[in-house]
């Protein structure tokens, strides 16, 4: 190689300067090293395995760290590469509601793990923002902010309130968070109820409201199941000091701004429990099949039409929910609603957004929407599904292509019998300084750092053929056939009330989902108290109530209005005689005893 006169003078002036200051070059590199993760990906050694996942051809991962005691929601990474987390268990994470993570040796791992900022939160809590050089993040019931100090970890500014919510605490109730460019802060405010029922979650219940009539709608509607706009800087904004967006979304986690369109975008919840609800309406096939997670442009004013309607992607249209007179056929007027961009299938379970902006991804990637897909609860008997990141290619402010697998391999099992089965579930999503893509997990707490080695240039349909077959043959991920796929079709033993009623909470194996619905496996609530658990059956429960020494919140329906003694019976010896629970057979005269003691009650 020839270098011109003029070359070779500046290279070497370039190398006296560096000889004569190398010793503030190291001392600069060390505090960088101290400040936050190496922003270089391509001096990093990704894991072996990739950390477990499956990627694109090109992509590699590591585990930035393995597991952390308050586990994982939301998380946000800052200009340096600290990683901020909002933690999902705030008791075992010393009482502390967030989380730090910081690289001082640039290898990629955490090896500075902090907990910090102490407030009232339960296991929804869900945001982690980095916006103008503030940390938001949000409880159940607030959103909180606190500035951050470069070069400086934990802030110690003090914690702001922006938004606040009222009790109860109640399903749904994640505060997700996205910031426009002028000012504003979007708020999410999930619903309470799976679809508007009088009484949540009891077969055959009807639902509230007149699908026709705005002046009688769903109660729900009046200050929940939407998205509020406030001032990102103001404090103390209560519900009634925002501007209510969007309506018709039942329960929302991903949110996302996306600043190539300036436009805001989410992907919603679906309701569940077709089957179980509504037995003589849905199959389980299409109980597993329906409805999808949608994905909207949210513009101002938007319907995205719960609890009236369900978004059915087989035939391409919004369907009157049973609880208003549907049958899987009629339509009302859901021809009238937003369509949603895009379709994912169903119970997938969509709990992060991100519209990527960084440059060390190839261009196929570029202002392109990744979601994070929690995975499904209630696809018994047919494999759960979902545990990815997906990825949707866009253009013009809309999805230029079908939704492709981006990272596969989380749950650890194939296929996923129950949710507690999986190993891990993805659950966050954040873009690093230097391009890279961050996932966060919520099981055990468990962080990636997602970077590209490949040839930009040639990346193409070759380096995606292997995610393409994944999405077509992966039994978390592809559509299941009705007979071969069904994982119970060789199981007579089973209780066709259980796997009716049950299942869709507790799980085949009795383990529940380790968050919502507690476990009836070796439940003190299932061994100790008969007469108990016969009454739990007839007349539901409220939470909060502990077992196993977790606190669980959700409602147990009221079942003793539609089912007889000897269903109820047949059912409890099911249970007690599964699940490695003490064997105990319950009698139909036993629960008749406990019937008459108490009347029947039914609970929202």
């Amino acid at each position: 190689m020839k270098f011109t006169n003029s070359a070779r003078k500046a290279m070497t002036n370039a190398l006296r300067y560096f000889h004569s200051h190398s010793s503030k070059f190291i001392i600069a590199g060390a505090l960088l090293g101290l400040m936050g993760f190496s922003l270089n990906n391509t001096r990093l050694n990704a894991d072996a395995d990739n950390g477990g996942l499956f990627l694109p051809d090109g992509f590699k991962a590591l585990v930035v760290v393995d597991s952390l005691k308050g586990q994982a929601r939301h998380i946000a990474v800052n200009s340096n590469g600290d990683i901020y987390i909002k933690a999902r268990n705030h008791r075992a994470n010393g009482g502390y509601g967030n989380i730090a993570l910081r690289d001082t040796n640039g290898d990629g791992k955490a090896d500075v793990i902090t907990p910090f900022g102490k407030y009232d939160g339960h296991t929804y809590g869900t945001a982690m923002r980095i916006h103008n050089g503030y940390l938001y993040f949000s409880s159940e019931l607030m959103v909180y902010r606190m500035k951050l100090k470069k070069g400086q970890l934990v802030p110690d500014s003090k914690m702001d309130t922006i938004v606040i919510d009222k009790p109860p605490y109640h399903e749904h109730q994640t505060k997700p968070l996205a910031f426009d460019n002028k000012g504003h802060i979007f708020v999410g405010w999930g619903a309470g109820s799976n679809a508007g029922q009088e009484k949540n979650r009891l077969p055959g219940s009807p639902g509230v409201g007149d699908p026709a009539s705005p002046d009688k709608g769903n109660p729900w509607l009046i200050d929940h199941g939407g998205i509020w706009m406030f001032d990102a800087d103001k404090t103390n904004q209560h519900q009634s000091d925002g501007v209510k967006f969007a309506t018709g979304l039942r329960s929302l986690v991903a949110l996302d701004w996306d600043p190539k369109s300036k436009s805001l975008y989410t992907v919603s919840h679906g309701r569940d429990d077709l089957r179980m609800l509504w037995p003589d309406l849905y199959s389980p096939w299409q109980s597993a099949m329906q409805p999808a997670e949608e994905f909207f442009k949210v513009n101002e004013g938007l319907d995205g039409g719960w609890p009236y309607y369900y978004y059915d992607q087989i035939k391409d249209k919004k369907l009157l929910n049973p609880e208003f007179g549907g049958d899987g056929t009629k339509e009302g007027d859901g021809a009238k609603l937003t369509r949603p961009i895009l379709a994912f299938p169903a119970h997938f379970a969509p709990n992060d957004l991100l519209f990527y902006k960084g440059k060390q991804f190839p261009a196929h990637y570029k202002n392109g929407a990744f979601v994070a897909f929690h995975g499904s609860t209630d696809r018994a008997p047919y494999p759960q599904a979902g545990y990815i990141i997906a990825f949707v290619p866009f253009k013009d402010g809309k999805p230029s292509g079908p939704w492709e697998v981006f990272a596969d391999g989380f749950a650890g099992v194939d296929p996923i019998l129950n949710v507690s089965n999986a190993v891990y579930r993805p659950m966050g999503l954040a873009e690093g300084p230097d391009g890279s893509l961050y996932v966060s997990d919520t099981e055990k707490g468990k962080i990636w750092r997602i970077m590209y080695r490949g040839n930009k240039k040639t990346f193409g349909t070759d380096q995606l053929a292997a995610m393409e077959k994944r999405k077509m043959t992966a039994s978390n991920i592809k559509t299941p056939d009705e007979i071969k796929d069904n994982l119970f079709k060789n199981m007579p033993s089973t209780s066709a009330v259980y796997t009716t009623y049950c299942i869709a909470c507790h799980q085949s194996d009795g383990k529940g989902d380790g968050n919502r619905f507690p476990p009836l496996a070796q439940s003190e609530w299932v061994n100790y108290n008969t007469n108990r658990l016969i009454n739990v059956v007839l007349n539901g429960l409220k939470g909060p109530v502990m077992v196993k020494g977790q606190s669980y919140n959700e409602v147990m329906p009221a079942h003793g209005s539609f089912l007889t003694d000897d269903q109820i019976a047949e059912v409890l010896t099911y249970i007690k005689s599964n699940f490695a629970n003490i064997p105990e057979i319950v009698t139909p005269a036993q629960v008749s005893a406990v019937r008459k003691k108490t009347p029947i009650q039914t609970h929202d």
